[in-house]
């Protein structure tokens, strides 16, 4: 089990001894330490089951909640929902398992900590729960939510990593999105709007996470990867420090922001392009910034990869829900086929063919058609318990890297020494 994930439950642990018994939700109301059971039911006398969502914060939660009212109605029962970040998704989650009676009913999971989630129990088994996925679920995104047979996940919002760029700088530099054939044009372009007194590749650099995954599909055109076949370390690679060299050229027509910065200056045309995700961004015709896909190759006539990096959040319930039923019952609602495309206009990525292929979609929201390309041939990030660590520990040395502090050399030498030390 992770050390992190260790001491998250450690902590969980001494806080309910510290809470002698007794525990108060979020409206104040205090409960002893029997956990009850929930109604699974609907009644129309009886007093609504209430049902906790614990989900990402943003887009990935509005487009769950406008469901909700239809389904709180049909079956008698309210849902409250929590809107976290990320790390505090993962820690509300984390430190919620320790719990005989969990809090959650639903919980929003990334991909990168499923191995972590099934390994420690934290999961239900939605296999024997009775809940299947359909075949119109894109298979790719589907690959880390089955452990030995079994489904613990389902893919619920398709996020999958774009080239965000702004159209008239893109244009100015003489190329249209079409002929964005590889990473040798990104560069191109960015170095022209550069030279013309604007920024060109905007990058995230606020923390090791953003800097790995922004870097990823830098990586994987180049014919790299983090770990290899057998899940050792491969970051002191020669795919790795072309990549490396690459990437220092790149982020050197631009700078570091923060996402909500990067997407405005990308958008106002301040800066050029980034790596950005649907779930960021909703183009039109008449917008000034659009995304399309990655095309894999290094250079002209360069192998191309598949350089799609996934950054799908899943939904599943947790091992302690108390209302395991009423929260399957739940996940099949909002998985179902048109449930999901009825969030497309709220900015919803169904991870769905019947979404995303729609005649209707399309023809409101051109982009889903690049969407769809990239799920079906996407990367998940390494499905390993250790994943916040080695994105840590690699990010730390990466931004070494990048602020001038270590070579590329000593830097991806120092990473690998630390990274295998972590993997054992």
């Amino acid at each position: 089990m992770k050390k992190l994930f260790a001491l998250l439950l450690t902590l969980a642990m001494v806080l309910s001894l510290a809470a002698c018994g007794g525990k108060t939700d979020q409206s104040g109301n205090t409960s002893g330490s029997a956990p009850t059971e929930g109604n699974s039911g609907s009644s129309d006398s009886a007093a609504p089951t209430k049902l906790t969502l614990i989900l990402r914060a943003g887009s990935y939660a509005d487009v769950i909640k406008e469901c909700l009212p239809a389904f709180e109605a049909e079956n008698n029962v309210t849902c409250e929902v929590q809107e976290l970040s990320e790390s505090d998704l993962y820690s509300g989650i984390a430190l919620d398992a320790i719990n005989p009676a969990g809090t959650y009913d639903l919980c929003m999971v990334d991909g990168s900590w499923m191995a972590e989630f099934t390994a420690s129990g934290v999961l239900a088994n939605l296999t024997e729960l009775g809940y299947e996925l359909d075949s119109d679920v894109i298979p790719a995104t589907t690959t880390i939510c089955y452990v030995d047979g079994q489904l613990y996940l389902a893919p619920y919002y398709g996020n999958v990593t774009v080239l965000m760029f702004n159209k008239a700088n893109v244009e100015a530099a003489g190329y249209s999105a079409d002929q964005i054939q590889s990473l040798d044009d990104l560069l191109a372009i960015c170095e022209s709007a550069q030279a013309a007194g604007k920024k060109g590749f905007i990058y995230r650099g606020d923390n090791q996470n953003n800097l790995v995954v922004d870097f990823l599909p830098i990586l994987l055109s180049f014919g790299g990867w983090v770990l290899d076949d057998a899940n050792k370390p491969s970051v002191n690679t020669p795919e790795f420090k072309a990549a490396m060299e690459y990437y220092l050229k790149l982020i050197a027509t631009g700078e570091a922001q923060v996402k909500d910065d990067l997407i405005a200056s990308v958008d106002t045309g301040a800066g050029t392009m980034g790596i950005g995700w649907p779930g960021w961004y909703t183009p039109t015709a008449d917008s000034t910034a659009d995304y399309i896909a990655l095309s894999g190759a290094a250079s002209a006539g360069a192998q191309a990869y598949n350089s799609n990096v996934y950054g799908i959040w899943t939904i599943g319930i947790p091992n302690n829900s108390q209302n395991k039923e009423l929260a399957t019952k739940l996940l099949t609602y909002l998985m179902d086929a048109d449930v999901q495309k009825s969030t497309v206009p709220s900015g919803g990525v169904p991870c769905r063919y019947s979404s995303l292929q729609d005649g209707e979609v399309l023809a409101s929201y051109p982009q889903y058609e690049v969407v769809c390309k990239a799920l079906e041939s996407g990367m998940y990030r390494p499905v390993i318990a250790e994943w916040t660590q080695f994105y840590t520990t690699l990010g730390t040395e990466m931004d070494n890297i990048v602020n001038g502090v270590k070579t590329v050399d000593q830097g991806l030498a120092d990473a690998q020494a630390n990274l295998e030390q972590l993997m054992g």
